[in-house]
Formats: structure tokens, C-alpha cells, sequence
């Protein structure tokens, strides 16, 4: 069982208990609600047909930012140099369930 997700203009292939990576995004209590949902496959090879009302929830495992990025810019025979870091800001969740067609999908408990 898994979904296709997107947020943050990029797109996720997550299944229940799956622990995901995301750009920094509003959550309330520690819960997201991913709501723009693009496939969602039970069996492998079979997708569902409505998607209407399709959602996957979420809890919130962790905040931070990622490793940092060096951006160079250089101009040869110009003299020019600039040299200027980046980090992205992340959110790590947990997939905690995929409601979809009135049916649940939740993470097994093992």
C-alpha cells in the first residue's frame, strides 16, 4: 500500500510507517495533512480510480536543516569570485495513515 504525494512543488511515494524528508511546512500539535494526493496504489500494479476526499496524515518527528550546500560562482579572466553557503530547512514526518474512498490504511503495529 502506498500514496503519491505532493508539497513543497515536489512529489513522495510513501507508505504507512515510512519516515519522509519534507521542505518546512505549517503543521498544528505536531499533525500534517497532506490533502493534494496523486495516486494511491493497494496492490502493486492497481491504482485507485476516485481520489476525491484522499488524504495521508502525518505526525511530526523532527525539525531541522539540512547539510550545507556551497554555491561558487566564478569568472575566469575577470577577477570575479563569490563563494556563499545554503541550508535548506526541513520537516521529518512519519506516515501514519492513507484514508482513501472511505477505506483506512494504517501503519501495522510490530
Amino acid at each position: 500500500m502506498y500514496a503519491v504525494i505532493k508539497t513543497g512543488g515536489k512529489q513522495y511515494r510513501v507508505a504507512p510507517g515510512d519516515t519522509v524528508r519534507i521542505e518546512s511546512s505549517a503543521h498544528e500539535d505536531g499533525a500534517i495533512t497532506f490533502s493534494e494526493v496523486l495516486a494511491v496504489s493497494s496492490e502493486e500494479g492497481k491504482f485507485e480510480n476516485d481520489l476525491n476526499g484522499a488524504k495521508v496524515l502525518a505526525e511530526v518527528v523532527q525539525e531541522g536543516r539540512g547539510e550545507k550546500i556551497l554555491v561558487f560562482h566564478y569568472k575566469r579572466k575577470k577577477q570575479y569570485k563569490k563563494l556563499q553557503g545554503h541550508r535548506q530547512n526541513f520537516v521529518e514526518v512519519k506516515i501514519k495513515e492513507i484514508l482513501v474512498g472511505g477505506k483506512s490504511f494504517k501503519a501495522s503495529q510490530a
